[in-house]
């Protein structure tokens, strides 16, 4: 029996494993845990935990591991001291992390430090600001990747990773978003009580190496919605150096008729609620990720999602609310055609679990080693 466990730090990187832990606690030989830190236990977030607990996966483990928007790095020492005792407790065969945040690097470095097998989900893929570095880090710090496609593969073996030790298996959110156990609009309108007939999708998320602008970034953003004369679903930021700011700033329509807020949403609900958009506006990985597939029209502000794969269809715009105003024009009566898929067909928890049943995955030398080019 193989002990598993993901580790997860936010609403975003648990919709992405959700699948592989469905597929992993259904299958023989594999015993999944889950280590439940991060944004998950912030009341102020929704304390998702609630999401975690709710999807009927068993061996949930939680740790506070949070400080301060301002001091990322304590947050990733108390990950690491809190995921090293974890660890030491269950002995598992693998260790599973998602993404750029500073709980995965936590989760790659106490893996490799105690010689446990670490696997990266969605490494070799770019980005701007901080997250950049931290996925980079975290690559280099994890033995096997299972990447979203061809493109991050090839950067991964640029950066001297093993090609034997990279599996191509998409992004694993597609597998939920293309499955027919979605929710319908009406069941989630009812759920959250949102009454707009049309709606556009709000996600704003602090950029941390632009953290002294950010009080400006918002304002003009905030004042450019309200003039639009739009109604809108919006979703709180993570909680990234910048982001009581943007809260902040997201007071002045708490109470406004022509928006919605949410500190988080339920990761099913929320891709109903996508597939049905006007558009996404901000500068989530959403837009630029899952919004193409649906065929919903994107507003992306600034540098966040700066060298992420994009489409002509994305509408780039810097931060002044002169040029969201136009976007926001541009898009209103818009459809645009769905992407075909870039990171996948839906079957990542599949190939997910055909990587893990080869012995040639669990021979895999701890020992790494930079391979040149």
């Amino acid at each position: 029996m193989k002990k598993i466990v993901f580790l997860t730090g936010t609403r975003a990187d648990f919709g992405k494993l959700k699948s592989l832990l469905a597929i992993l606690q259904d299958a023989e030989g594999f015993e999944p845990h889950i280590f439940v830190t991060g944004m998950h236990l912030q009341e102020l977030y929704g304390y998702t935990l609630i999401e975690v607990q709710r999807s009927g996966f068993k061996n949930i483990h939680t740790f506070k591991n949070h400080t301060d928007e301002a001091t990322m790095d304590l947050t990733l020492a108390n990950t690491i001291s809190g995921f090293s005792e974890y660890v030491k407790t269950i002995d598992p065969d693998l260790i599973v992390v998602h993404g750029d945040r500073v709980e995965a690097l936590a989760g790659a470095i106490v893996g490799s430090l105690n010689n446990i097998l670490v696997a990266h989900i969605e490494g070799g893929e770019v980005s701007g600001t901080i997250d950049e570095l931290l996925r980079h880090a975290t690559s280099k710090m994890s033995h096997v990747h299972f990447v979203s496609n061809n493109q991050a593969k090839t950067r991964l073996i640029q950066m001297g990773e093993l090609k034997e030790a990279i599996y191509t298996i998409g992004s694993p959110d597609v597998d939920i978003m293309f499955s027919n156990t979605l929710p319908d609009l009406n069941t989630v309108k009812t759920y959250y009580n949102i009454d707009f007939e049309t709606y556009s999708i709000v996600m704003f998320h602090p950029v941390t190496t632009e953290a002294n602008d950010m009080e400006a970034y918002i304002k003009a953003f905030v004042n450019a919605l309200i003039a639009s004369n739009r109604r809108y679903v919006v979703i709180y930021p993570n909680n990234d150096l910048g982001s009581q700011v943007i809260l902040k700033a997201y007071k002045r329509i708490e109470n406004h008729a022509n928006f919605k807020i949410f500190p988080s949403l339920r990761f099913e609900y929320f891709l109903t609620l996508l597939k049905h958009a006007q558009c996404i506006i901000g500068n989530s990985s959403a837009g630029v990720r899952e919004a193409p597939y649906y065929g919903v029209p994107v507003i992306n502000i600034g540098t966040r999602q700066q060298n992420r794969v994009t489409h002509s269809e994305i509408i780039n715009v810097d931060y002044s609310e002169v040029a969201i105003l136009e976007a926001l024009k541009q898009v209103s009566n818009a459809k645009i055609a769905p992407r075909a898929p870039q990171f996948g067909g839906g079957n990542s928890g599949t190939l997910f679990l055909e990587s893990l049943q080869k012995d040639t995955f669990w021979n895999l030398n701890h020992q790494k080693q930079f391979r040149d080019i």
